[in-house]
């Protein structure tokens, strides 16, 4: 029993170790597709892993990985049946005009191509770079002589006087272009001048750009994090609009006569405003002395004339010699 149990787990060992292998056929080193090797770009320039590796037009191979490294772009592709040479170049072409790349290959050199070596990227080339191109054209434009350029437009003017009348003005159409060119000249050097200091300032800031671009991932990223609960939040805002809605209409026989009565009222309160005004006006003095009256404690402090009679004297008695006049007390204590 055991020695059969010991049989069918080594069988599925064999078979799992057998399916792997048909998988990765390609990473095996002896039966595997070639050899791997790599090469530096400045730009990936829209290369992805899978594409196809041509030298002349033939594939040879394919492209397993395009990664960072640092500020260059590392392309990690697998080749066979091919030699290269240890001054092979490579470049990043257009296959299709849906923007398709692949990666091509011209083999140079006497000596192999040491795998672990990685092509430099003084040999690499990718389909577009902005910065060296307008660099370039900055470089190319500055050398022209507009003066000489005129002149050589001039003479072929010249030269071509005595053809028909097409051509002549075709070629005064050349000379015009010389011309405005040559007025154009300082025009002319100060854009390409901007120009280069604009891909200058663009390449000293290339770290804040990255960084830049960074947050913009980081932000996207925690955008795709909370997309549940922004979908919560605007689900539950468009309830509660529909439950608002649904309020409101079905309370509409109710709210509008408020409404009006509410409208009535704030109309009567705008007719009377310079009463309402007057009566306030009025009651400060009222409630002034009433603040008074009871500021003392918590009992009313108040003096009532003729609740007593008039001063008077009868039978040698005085009553209420005071009459009806205010008593007067210390002046720290204030009037009684």
């Amino acid at each position: 029993m055991r020695r059969e149990a010991l049989v069918g787990l080594v069988t599925v060992v064999v078979l799992a170790l057998g399916v792997l292998a048909a998988f990765n056929a390609d990473d095996l080193p002896i039966i595997g597709g070639g050899t791997t090797y790599s090469a530096y770009f400045g730009e990936s320039a829209g290369l992805v892993a899978g594409n196809e590796v041509s030298v002349a037009g033939v594939k040879v191979g394919q492209v397993r990985r395009v990664s960072l490294a640092g500020n260059k772009v590392l392309v990690e592709f697998r080749v066979s049946d091919v030699f290269l040479g240890d001054r092979t170049s490579a470049s990043i072409q257009i296959r299709t005009v849906l923007g398709d790349k692949y990666l091509a290959l011209r083999p140079d050199g006497t000596q192999a191509q040491d795998p672990r070596q990685t092509i430099p990227r003084s040999r690499t080339m990718s389909p577009f770079d902005v910065t060296d191109a307008i660099n370039q054209l900055g470089s190319t434009v500055g050398q022209i002589d507009p003066n000489q350029l005129a002149a050589s437009f001039q003479v072929i003017s010249d030269a071509l006087k005595d053809t028909p009348e097409p051509l002549k003005q075709a070629a005064s159409g050349l000379s015009s272009l010389s011309t405005t060119i040559a007025s154009r000249d300082d025009q002319i050097a100060g854009m390409l001048a901007g120009t280069n200091q604009l891909s200058a300032t663009v390449s000293s800031r290339d770290a804040e750009i990255s960084k830049l671009l960074d947050d913009g991932n980081l932000l996207l990223g925690v955008v795709q994090q909370r997309k549940q609960a922004i979908a919560q939040l605007l689900t539950g805002t468009q309830e509660l609009a529909r439950q608002l809605s649904g309020l409101v209409t079905d309370n509409q026989n109710q709210l509008q006569p408020a409404l009006n009565q509410l409208d009535e009222v704030t109309a009567v309160l705008a007719r009377n405003q310079d009463n309402l005004n007057q009566a306030l006006a009025s009651l400060a003095p009222f409630v002034r002395v009433f603040n008074n009256t009871i500021g003392t404690g918590r009992w009313f402090d108040g003096y009532i004339c003729g609740l007593l009679p008039p001063a008077q004297t009868t039978a040698g008695l005085e009553f209420n010699p005071g009459g009806c006049s205010t008593p007067l007390a210390d002046p720290s204590l204030g009037s009684k």
